[in-house]
Parts: structure tokens; C-alpha cells; sequence
């Protein structure tokens, strides 16, 4: 075989290649206009080879993010180094649609792109090209770990009756309001509360009803709450409530307006109309607290006092009274 022919069954074999890989090749000139687009691209793209090549890739596919791409492009021009596009940085560069049965939930296919200057004979970059790497499996099995991760995160932090936090992950935000009350001095106040005769339903109804009972004021809480402030379902029928950069005055108001609330609704359950009432107890954060416990300890004391003084009120933690 001589060497002429060698290196046509050499060049034979590369074209061979380029067409049916399994990425996307495609190679722009300076103006970015195409003079490579391989059948990995023509496949997903429906168009062929012939009939783009020597248009302007961002005439021809006006969905692209020319300017940030262009920049990309720019910078492998300029300084003679490859560049990298992840899926993670932005899904997809070019908008295909995903063929792969594996991961048919994917409306796209998941791109990983490699930016690679190209340089001729005499070491000029005259032209770049754009390897596009298929990597929906990959991003979606990833996506859906970080959901079930982010799922079991959820579940590991709400009390499953209430979707209210649990007391576990209450407590360690209340214990951030404490810390930041210390680093910059934030005015917060804590509420907790509990359902008054609460055993009285459970021995009526039944417990299932009790259930009900709780749901029904968990949902009216809900309903009550800003974005910033923290609820939690703290043990039973008693409730807790962190109230960011809030004075006990404002407290007081937000707590009897839920108290309230809670007093005009009923909850029907099996033909029977049953009304609660809620005893609520509220401490706002000093300087004398030496640590979250305390500032629990005195909220609950103030609930203690509510209930004391005939529940169906709201009580706010006096120093004074305690000593």
C-alpha cells in the first residue's frame, strides 16, 4: 500500500468517525459561521451538514445565549485555552430533546460542553470547536439524589403530624435567634402554648380526634406565620413559637390574635362540633438570659401562669414576678 493511499484510509477513517461518534462536533470559524457540524449534531437537530454549513451558528439558532457565549468563545481565542460549560453551570447549550429511555422524564438533553481552539499551520487559532457531551443520565440521577436527599432533610426536620419543624430542628432554631441576639443584639421573642382540657377530648372523642384537634390549630398557625418566623409542634399539644426581631409587645398582639382565632373556629368531627381554646405563654430575649434554656424555662413559666390565671389567655414572662 503506498503512502498516498495509507493516508486516505487514514483520512477516511477520521471523517468515519467524526460522523458517527457518540458527541456533538461542530467547528466555527473567527466569525463563528460553521464548517463542521458532525452527525451526532444533525441527528439531534435535524439539519443536515450541507445545508448549514458556512452559516452563522447564531443566525441559525437564535435560541442561543449569544453575548455569554460569545464571550466563552472570545476567551479561547484569545488565550489559546480550552473552556468548559457543565450542565450545572446551564443545563443545555444547544436545545435538543432527549431521546433516552433510561431518563425519558428529561424534557432535554443534559449537556457537558468542551470549548477547544484550533490552531493552522502556522500556529494561528483561526477557528474553534465546540464538543457537546450527552450527559442526561448522569444530571438526572444526580438531580433526583439531591431531591430525595433534600426530601429526607425535610422529613428529618417536620413532626409528621403537623408539618409543623419538629422539636428537635425548633429547638436548633431557636437556638439561632439566641445567638444572633448575642452577636447583634436582634429583638426576639419566643411563644409557647398548649390546648386547655386538652384530655377532656381525647377522652370524648377519641383519640383520633385529638389528632384532628391538633391539625386544626398547627393549620391556623400556619396561617398566622411571617416567612422569618420559626414554628414548631414541641411535644403533645404544645406548640412553640420563634418570633424574629419582635418585642413582647408585638408578640402579645400576634399571640392573642391566634388566640382568637383558635376560639371562634370549630373543627367538626364525626357529627360532633368541637371547640378549644389555647393558653399562651411569651418571653422576648434580654441580655440577662445566660443561655437558650433559660429563655424556654421563662417562656414556660409565663404558659404556666396563663393557665394558672384561667386559661384562654396570653401571659408575658415578668422577671419581677419571680422573684
Amino acid at each position: 500500500m503506498s503512502y498516498d493511499q495509507s493516508a486516505m484510509n487514514e483520512l477516511h477513517w477520521l471523517i468515519d468517525m467524526v460522523q458517527t461518534i457518540e458527541v456533538g462536533l461542530v467547528v466555527l470559524d473567527r466569525n463563528f459561521d460553521i464548517q463542521l457540524w458532525n452527525g451526532f449534531m444533525e441527528n439531534h437537530s435535524g439539519v443536515s451538514p450541507n445545508s448549514i454549513k458556512g452559516s452563522n451558528l447564531f443566525e441559525q439558532f437564535d435560541y442561543l445565549p449569544a453575548s455569554w457565549l460569545k464571550q466563552k468563545m472570545e476567551s479561547v481565542f484569545l488565550l489559546k485555552n480550552r473552556a468548559f460549560i457543565s450542565w450545572e453551570q446551564r443545563p443545555y447549550v444547544f436545545k435538543f430533546k432527549n431521546y433516552r429511555p433510561i431518563t425519558g422524564r428529561a424534557d432535554f438533553m443534559y449537556q457537558n460542553v468542551t470549548l477547544l481552539p484550533l490552531s493552522s499551520l502556522t500556529g494561528q487559532i483561526t477557528h474553534i470547536s465546540l464538543i457537546v457531551y450527552d450527559v442526561t443520565d448522569v444530571a438526572i440521577n444526580k438531580l433526583q439524589l439531591k431531591a430525595a436527599n433534600e426530601r429526607l432533610e425535610h422529613l428529618s426536620q417536620t413532626d409528621g403530624l403537623t408539618q409543623l419543624h419538629n422539636r428537635r430542628h425548633w429547638q436548633m432554631c431557636m437556638q439561632k435567634e439566641f445567638d444572633r441576639h448575642t452577636r447583634y443584639g436582634d429583638k426576639t421573642s419566643l411563644v409557647m402554648f398548649d390546648i386547655d382540657h386538652f384530655k377532656k377530648i381525647n377522652d370524648n372523642y377519641g383519640h383520633l380526634a385529638g389528632d384532628k384537634v391538633i391539625q386544626h390549630i398547627s393549620h391556623l398557625l400556619k396561617l398566622s406565620l411571617r416567612e422569618t418566623d420559626c414554628a414548631g409542634r414541641y411535644g403533645g399539644e404544645e406548640f412553640s413559637v420563634v418570633l424574629a426581631n419582635t418585642c413582647a409587645k408585638d408578640a402579645l398582639n400576634f399571640a392573642d390574635r391566634l388566640r382568637k382565632k383558635i376560639e371562634k373556629s370549630e373543627l367538626v368531627f364525626e357529627g360532633n362540633s368541637i371547640k378549644v381554646t389555647v393558653s399562651m405563654g411569651i418571653c422576648d430575649i434580654s441580655d440577662q438570659l445566660e443561655n437558650s434554656g433559660q429563655w424556654l424555662a421563662n417562656a414556660d413559666q409565663a404558659l404556666y401562669k396563663a393557665k394558672e390565671s384561667g386559661r384562654n389567655n396570653c401571659v408575658i414572662f415578668d422577671q419581677d414576678s419571680t422573684l
